[in-house]
């Protein structure tokens, strides 16, 4: 949801402090490092019950995974090497926040409440997924009422008034599934259509791939149809027979 209305906005003002850290010298790979620490940072608070302190560095998270984008795009190093490891690193940074909240549940007079987190990044990893291998795949999976930046302005609140954590849980929960559910049945319809225009390419590029793979046999055919022609018209002259 925050992804697509405040992205614009959101660069806008990530665009001058990038601009600033590359004249510092300052690379984007460090800064989505810095983040998947201070997630680390941020689990071990939340397990040991210091929640002010977990809510500080989970914006201190927040704050690198949004900055590291605007660094590589004003060095000029955007690539697909960076998209990966910040991909990888997103994943690994919401592994580790809902470990950490499981690590507290899991201390609690209710330990198989530590199943909610799970559960959760369960739900969250499917809702990343869909959307890149929908992408791979020509079409389009943005959306949903609970997607990363939803889920940490969630955590966040949840974290600020600690009484209510758990069931700030269960609403992320509940809405990371219907986000999931939601992108599954948009992708659905997408590929549904007849010759969906999202998925051109992959369908000419299977006809390209199947054409390579005949013209080798179609190349024997061609041979061995000319051979039989010249049988058949008394002008093939068969080589020498090295048995005799």
């Amino acid at each position: 949801m925050f992804d697509g209305s405040f992205r614009v906005a959101a660069d806008k003002l990530t665009a001058p402090l990038g601009a600033g850290l590359v004249r510092i010298g300052v690379s984007p790979d460090v800064i989505t490092g810095i983040g998947v620490l201070m997630a680390g940072a941020c689990a071990v608070a939340i397990g040991t019950e210091n929640f002010f302190i977990a809510a500080v560095l989970l914006l201190a998270t927040g704050l690198p995974d949004a900055l590291d984008g605007a660094v590589a795009k004003a060095a000029g190093t955007s690539s697909q090497r960076g998209a990966y490891l910040d991909s990888v690193s997103d994943r690994l940074s919401d592994g580790l926040l809902f470990a950490g909240c499981g690590w507290y549940l899991a201390g609690t007079d209710n330990p198989q409440m530590a199943m909610l987190p799970f559960g959760l990044y369960i739900a969250a990893s499917l809702v990343s997924y869909q959307r890149a291998k929908a992408e791979s795949l020509g079409y389009e999976a943005k959306g949903g009422l609970m997607e990363r930046a939803e889920r940490f302005i969630a955590l966040g609140f949840g974290l600020v008034f600690s009484s209510i954590l758990v069931p700030v849980l269960w609403v992320m929960f509940a809405l990371t599934v219907a986000t999931a559910i939601f992108r599954f049945i948009k992708v659905w319809r997408q590929a549904s259509v007849t010759h969906p225009i999202a998925g051109e390419k992959a369908i000419a590029a299977n006809e390209r791939r199947a054409q390579r793979q005949s013209r080798p046999r179609s190349a024997m055919r061609t041979k061995a149809q000319a051979r039989a022609d010249a049988l058949k018209e008394g002008s093939f002259k068969p080589g020498p027979n090295p048995k005799k």
